[in-house]
């Protein structure tokens, strides 16, 4: 499959230019509207407006997923978004926060008509997470999530897909390829598997949110919520032959060790691998906490959580807002990694986004549900 695309890497590559990227700084003027982050595990974070081509912020892309190509980032929309916005891979640059005009608007192909599935992921599917594959350029996986207003499996394939683990209509693996004309082509389809005695409980809107794929094919799900109302990660191996076949992918616990609540919901809504000095770490987002985690693949340390302050631009200060105002929530859905630097996209929680609303500046975005990029370099004190 990798000598197939090859010839697709040229269209890419234009479209995706390198660059050396670092995090969205401070301007000169006085951040005089910015708290003071108290010492430990807590870290201020700024957030600049994605902005399209006319100057316009982004209409409620509601991103669910984010990843990084060729030095650019790349995000997708979920279901909920403005249907300007769906179906389609968005390109922004880390530098600016602007996003390309260019539609890279999905396809299905036709080997996937006639799948099982092919009516949910060609309509309006809950796609939630992305991740660039390494070493297969233009290549991504998602995943779907809801699909409980779907008018479900047919008899047929209920009998062959019916019984996952978890959800009625099961989670979806879906491979997507660039193709030259620079659309995305839905190449491949595989549903997930749970054993019973893992307990996932049937929660078709707090299922797979999170992705990361490490350069070995070690693919993390992260999941919202299972039974007991805890998140939890999930691993399979996408091996040479793993888009060959068409049955359940069996998922296996990593057994990590996650942050522990007494109360309330503390979902895992974004996923990336990191290396360092030769150990596999996680950095997870938590959407309901304006938390990042950092998880230790091996379960060997428990996870360390990074309180997040959340500030967004306002392009004109005044005496009253000067150029970041604090928010009240941010809900980071997409994060990844380039080098040493945390990139992480917010999908605006329509139930409270606008509670952000303090700066008349910035009150036309925030009723955009208009999401913003936030920055933050990788701090030599979250590993222990």
């Amino acid at each position: 499959m990798k000598s197939k695309f090859v010839v697709l890497w040229a269209c890419v590559a234009a479209l995706c230019a390198c660059h050396s990227v670092q995090p969205l700084g401070d301007s000169a003027e006085a951040l005089d509207n910015q708290r003071e982050a108290p010492t430990g595990n807590v870290a201020t974070v700024k957030g600049r407006w994605l902005t399209e081509e006319n100057g316009a912020v982004m209409l409620d892309p509601q991103t669910s997923g984010l990843t990084v190509l060729n030095g650019k980032l790349i995000s997708l929309s979920d279901r909920s978004a403005d249907p300007s916005q769906r179906l389609q891979l968005h390109v922004i640059s880390p530098e600016t926060a602007l996003v390309s005009p260019d539609i890279m608007a999905f396809e299905l192909s036709d080997a996937l008509k006639a799948s099982c599935f092919a009516s949910y992921i060609q309509e309006n599917p809950d796609l939630e997470a992305l991740v660039a594959v390494p070493n297969e350029p233009g290549v991504f996986v998602t995943i779907t999530e809801d699909a409980s207003d779907h008018r479900g499996l047919s008899p047929e394939c209920a009998a062959k897909y019916g019984h996952s683990g978890s959800v009625d209509y099961p989670f979806l693996l879906v491979r997507l390829a660039v193709q030259t004309d620079r659309s995305v082509l839905m190449t491949h389809v595989r549903p997930l598997m749970f054993a019973d005695e893992l307990n996932l409980a049937n929660f078709p809107n707090d299922g797979i949110e999170g992705l990361a794929l490490s350069e070995d094919g070690q693919l993390y799900l992260g999941l919202e919520k299972d039974a007991a109302g805890g998140a939890r990660v999930f691993t399979t191996n996408i091996s040479a032959d793993f888009w060959q076949q068409e049955d359940f992918i069996p998922m296996r616990d990593t057994q990590v060790k996650l942050p522990s609540f007494k109360h309330g919901n503390h979902p895992i809504n974004a996923l990336e691998v990191y290396q360092r000095d030769g150990h596999r770490y996680l950095f997870a987002a938590a959407r309901n906490d304006e938390q990042l985690w950092v998880i230790d693949v091996t379960g060997q340390q428990d996870t360390l959580v990074v309180d997040l302050h959340f500030f967004a631009q306002i392009n004109t200060p005044n005496k009253t807002c000067s150029r970041w105002e604090p928010m009240d929530n941010a809900s980071i859905e997409g994060l990844t990694i380039i080098d040493d630097t945390v990139w992480m996209v917010n999908d605006p929680w329509k139930a409270v986004y606008l509670h952000n609303i303090q700066c008349e500046q910035n009150r036309a975005k925030f009723e955009k549900m208009a999401p913003l990029l936030f920055s933050l370099p990788i701090q030599d004190a979250w590993f222990r």
